[in-house]
Parts: C-alpha cells; sequence; structure tokens
C-alpha cells in the first residue's frame, strides 16, 4: 500500500493513516496502532481456484465458465458473458481495457479471481434482470405498492408534494396512492391527507409528474389508487384531466369492467386507476359533509372470535355494494367511471368475510387496514388466499402511524395480497424488507406469486402457513467476510478510539415455524472482518421465506451501531460464492460495503 496520511479530527481524537496502520492519537497525549488487514481470499476462494485451475496459477476463460456452471450452478452462464466478466476485472483492476478477441488470451490470477467474486454487480446474489413469468393476469403478481404516496414526511404535518411521488416511481414503486380533495374555491382538485395540516399539491402536477416518471425504471404498469372526496363536477374534471395528460398510456376496459385482470405483459406502458371508496360514500344516503363508520368494524383486541364472526352470519349477498353507485347522493361522473379500470367495492353492512366469500363474476380491489388483516387471518385465513387467487387485495397502515411507520409484510404476503401498501418516506425493518423484496425480478416492481397460494389440493383446499409443514429446504449461508466500511466511513464513526468491532446478524422471516435467527462472533478492532461461519436454516414453506441481513458494530456502553442492510427473497438466492452488497437505513446502497457469501439448498426428496 503506497504511504499517505489522513487527519480525521472527532472530539480529542486524531486519526492518521499511514502505511498499512491507523493511529488513533488520544487526547493529544499518546497514539494507538491498529494494523490495516488486507482483503484477502477466504479458504473457500483458495480452494475453488485451485480445483478448477488443477493445481496452476492461472485461470482461463474455459475454467471460469466451468466455475461458474459447476460451482456458481448458473447453468445460463455463456462462453461471451465469461468473456464480459473478464474484460470489466482487468479494466478495473489494471485500468486497460482488451479487445473482444484478445480476451482468450487473458487469465485471472487468484487475486483477480477473488476480485471478480467481491464484486456485486458481475456476482451479485440474485438475477439482476426480469426473469419471471409475465404472461399471467395482474393479480398473479405480488405488486410494489406505496400509501399516501404524495407525503414527504408523517402523516399530519408535513408537505404534500410530486418529489415524493418521482421518487417512489424511480424507485420501481407501481402502485401509486392519491387522495383527492376539493381546493378550498371548490372549483379544482387538490392532493392532500383529508383533516389534517398537510400542505397541498395540485393534482395536475401529481399527474403530469407520474407521465413523466412512470417508466423510467420499469415499463410494467403503474396502478394509481384514488382516494376521491368529490362532487360528479369535480370527478368529471379529474376525468378531462387524466385524458389530456395521460392519452394513450391510460388502460380503459372497453365494457367497463374486467371479468378477469389482463396480463402483465400485454399491460406495458400502461397507466391504469383504481377506486378507493372515503368513509364518507360508504353509505348510498349521506348527505354533504356527513361521515360514516369505517367500513369493517374496527376490532380491538379484546373483540372475541364470536363477536368477529357474528356480523357475519347476518349478511346476504345483496350486501355488496359497488363505489360506482355511491357519493354524496350521486351516481359517480359517467366519464371518470369509464375511466376506471380497478373497481374497488365494500360491503353496506360492515362484514368483510362475506364479502371475501362472494361470488363476484368482475375482478375486483379489496381494501384493509393491517389490523383487519391481522384479525381477519386468525380467524378465516383461507377465506382471504381464495379471494387473492381472483381479485386484487390490498393492505395498508393503520391510521394511528402518524409518523410513517410500517408493520410487518410478512403477513399480508403469507396470505396472498398483491398490494402491501407502504409509506416509502420513512425507515425501519418493515421497509428494508419491502425494499429488498422487490429488488428481485430486475426490480420491475411485479414478482410473481409462488404456486402454492395460487392453486389448490385435490380437497379444494388452499394454501394455509399455519400447518404443520415439513422441512422441504435446508438452506445453508456461510458469511465469509465484509469490507467496505473504511472507504463509506469516517475512521471515527463506529469508534473513537479504534477500529470497529463488527458481527452479522442474520435473519429468515416466513412462515411461523421458519422464523428465526443467528449471529457471526464479533470481530474485535477491524475494518475488514473475517468471520467465515456457516448457518443451517430448515425451511417448510421457501417460496415465501425471507433472508434478513444486517452487520452491527458492538459498542460496549451503548447501544450498537448499524453498520448495513439487506434483504432477499430465499426463492432468489443465487447459489454459489457471492457478493453481497449492503444498504443505509433508508434503503440506499452503500457504494463500496459488502459481505462475502456463499449460499446452498439442499431440497429434500418427498
Amino acid at each position: 500500500m503506497d504511504k499517505y496520511y489522513r487527519y480525521i479530527i472527532a472530539d480529542h481524537v486524531s486519526v492518521v493513516q499511514m502505511g498499512s496502520y491507523n493511529y488513533y492519537k488520544m487526547f493529544g497525549c499518546f497514539n494507538r496502532k491498529f494494523k490495516i488487514s488486507e482483503s484477502g481470499p477466504p479458504p473457500d476462494v483458495r480452494e475453488a481456484f485451485w480445483r478448477y485451475t488443477a493445481g496452476g496459477g492461472q485461470m482461463t476463460a474455459d475454467q471460469l465458465l466451468k466455475f461458474m456452471v459447476q460451482h456458481q450452478e448458473d447453468s445460463n452462464c455463456t462462453a461471451v458473458g465469461v468473456e464480459d466478466i473478464m474484460q470489466h476485472v482487468f479494466h478495473r483492476r489494471h485500468h486497460h481495457h482488451h479487445h473482444h478477441q484478445e480476451t482468450k488470451n487473458l487469465n485471472f490470477t487468484l487475486e483477480d479471481f477473488f476480485y471478480f467474486l467481491f464484486q456485486d454487480d458481475l456476482n451479485g446474489p440474485i438475477n439482476p434482470q426480469v426473469h419471471h413469468d409475465m404472461t399471467a393476469p395482474l393479480h398473479h403478481y405480488f405488486i410494489y405498492t406505496g400509501h399516501n404516496s404524495y407525503l414527504t414526511g408523517n402523516q399530519l404535518s408535513s408537505d404534500c408534494s410530486e418529489t415524493a411521488i418521482v421518487r417512489a416511481l424511480e424507485n420501481g414503486v407501481r402502485g401509486i396512492e392519491l387522495d383527492l380533495w376539493p381546493n378550498s374555491s371548490k372549483d379544482n382538485v387538490q392532493v392532500l391527507h383529508g383533516r389534517t395540516l398537510t400542505t397541498p399539491v395540485t393534482l395536475i402536477k401529481c399527474f403530469k409528474s407520474i407521465k413523466e416518471h412512470a417508466f423510467v425504471k420499469s415499463p410494467y404498469p403503474v396502478i394509481i389508487t384514488l382516494e376521491d372526496h368529490l362532487n360528479p363536477e369535480l370527478q368529471a374534471r379529474v376525468a378531462e384531466m387524466a385524458i389530456r395528460i395521460f392519452g394513450d398510456l391510460l388502460y380503459c376496459p372497453e365494457s367497463g369492467y374486467v371479468e378477469d385482470f389482463p396480463t402483465v405483459e400485454s399491460l406495458k406502458h400502461k397507466i391504469m386507476l383504481s377506486t378507493k371508496p372515503p368513509k364518507e360514500y360508504l353509505g348510498s344516503n349521506h348527505e354533504e359533509g356527513e361521515t360514516s363508520s369505517p367500513k369493517y368494524k374496527d376490532y380491538s383486541d379484546d373483540d372475541t372470535e364470536a363477536e368477529f364472526e357474528a356480523d357475519d352470519k347476518q349478511e346476504s349477498d345483496s350486501d355488496y355494494e359497488d363505489y360506482d353507485n355511491c357519493g354524496r347522493g350521486n351516481v359517480a361522473a359517467p366519464e371518470y367511471k369509464r375511466l376506471i379500470a380497478i373497481h374497488a367495492g365494500n360491503a353496506k353492512k360492515k362484514s368483510l368475510r362475506q364479502v371475501l366469500r362472494l361470488r363476484i363474476d368482475r375482478a375486483r380491489r379489496l381494501s384493509l387496514s393491517e389490523h383487519e388483516l391481522k384479525r381477519a387471518t386468525s380467524l378465516y385465513a383461507s377465506d382471504i388466499v381464495r379471494f387473492t387467487q381472483k381479485h386484487l387485495l390490498r393492505v395498508y397502515p393503520k391510521g394511528t402511524r402518524v409518523t410513517s411507520s410500517n408493520f410487518c409484510p410478512i403477513i399480508a404476503w403469507m396470505h396472498g395480497a398483491q398490494m402491501v401498501a407502504f409509506n416509502m418516506q420513512g425507515y425501519g425493518k418493515a421497509l428494508w424488507m419491502m425494499h429488498g423484496f422487490f429488488r428481485a425480478n430486475g426490480g420491475c416492481g411485479y414478482l410473481k406469486k409462488p404456486h402454492l397460494l395460487m392453486s389448490k389440493n385435490s380437497m379444494g383446499d388452499v394454501f394455509n402457513p399455519k400447518l404443520p409443514w415439513p422441512v422441504r429446504v435446508t438452506l445453508k449461508v456461510i458469511v465469509y467476510m465484509g469490507d467496505g466500511w473504511r472507504l463509506d466511513f469516517s475512521h471515527t464513526h463506529f469508534d473513537t478510539y479504534s477500529p470497529p468491532d463488527f458481527y452479522t446478524k442474520i435473519y429468515i422471516i416466513g412462515a411461523p415455524l421458519d422464523t428465526t435467527e443467528s449471529k457471526t462472533r464479533i470481530i474485535e478492532d477491524d475494518w475488514a472482518p473475517y468471520w467465515d461461519q456457516e448457518f443451517t436454516f430448515p425451511l417448510r414453506v421457501p417460496e415465501l421465506a425471507l433472508l434478513r441481513i444486517e452487520v452491527r458494530e458492538y459498542d460496549r456502553s451503548d447501544k450498537d451501531d448499524f453498520g448495513g442492510q439487506t434483504c432477499i427473497p430465499v426463492s432468489e438466492l443465487r447459489r454459489g460464492i457471492r457478493a453481497v452488497p449492503l444498504y443505509d437505513k433508508k434503503g440506499r446502497k452503500f457504494k463500496s460495503v459488502r459481505l462475502l457469501m456463499r449460499f446452498r439448498s439442499n431440497p429434500f426428496v418427498q
């Protein structure tokens, strides 16, 4: 390493980096000297290099291809792909570029090979391309969905802005929610969180921003959920605005309804409008200014199962009502109604189970709060799964999450809910899971639901995550090492007086019997920690399991510091030795921080 130095002042400490050492100067009196460890290849990497080079010191393109197909189990890797990898490595490491025909004469040294394995863009843990079957109907997919997409901060007093919508779309979100209200003069439409101190943004700004950024990240359809608090005249104005701005991008069913949702592939570069009935429209005879009770009874944790089911027994099929016929004593404006591609319904008498069990000949969307979903899944989980095999289910955060926090999405995904609506402007473990989940399938915002959620067994029963499923897959994870913190953080970020003490926590989040966690040992005083520890996770429902990884820095006197995180669907993991990039608390990828890990899975033969 070339000699250089850098001073970083933090309180009474100076850090000097010279040669291969860090010197932490304490209180201006004395130095603490720490050797900077160079990240060398783990034994497994050395062994793989030795095996595929037959003990030689150089790895040819053919040998690298054999390694990729056999060891990494990448059956799609080709000779051209390997040559491209080698070109990238030589260009980055040696700062020169070789023409295509010269690549065959270039070989990897062990250092080149190790460098390649630690590059997440060349050797990442998931397939970076869209690879799911995109020709199934819309309700066969989990859809990256936002909640109150226009808010820049909390739910009560933050600004409403089109920039929040743009940010969501650029991150791959496909479901945008807009709350529509009349302006103060009642002659135009604005977007805001009603009955709060949030500052409004005009609807036309939101529509224009959606058009400009809808397909920057993904070509697949954008769904705009409209919660409109408008009279028919303003609904007509919304319709005129949507037609003028979106034009041919709007998907409008010819008959006004769809018996079955179109395929996601056929909806490429399309914008779909969906309705969400506001509270004051849920009864058909309410006068202006009146409000009704919520769509379904807001059951508290003290409610009993008998009370929850009692309402269901009072209902009939006629108790299901379309939003199209709701309003302040009026039918929705016809030009507005014609643009609605995904219709939402509600129950007149607040029966959720009855709505789930109704046989409706048209594709629908139903919205539930996280609390309603939790209660319903505890009582009739199969009805929810069966409903999502035909219709869309949207789940949104409860109203008390005024800080724009989120709930754990796994219970909704486990029961087939396609649109788990999240506050994208915050951060937290639940949002980390959402971010990681939708990085899969090329980050296109649509993930094909596993077959078990869309099928029935010979008895006509649907998937039930609470059943005692047998272990079907064993996932083995090795955490070799980590690096990059010394490039992305100041030398005193984690510890004022010494290099950091890192450890890695690994979580499995999924079916109840699959959920578990483990952690590595703590490596003291090292910016490039080396663990080389293996963990084994028996999985019963691997299709719906998430692998969550978090690096922490041990602090003896205070809360452990955050060092990075990621979340990956187990079904998307690439086998073999992989470079796993880490993200900050807001889901932004670190420039340099990553882990070197290995993934293996051994299916059980049933």
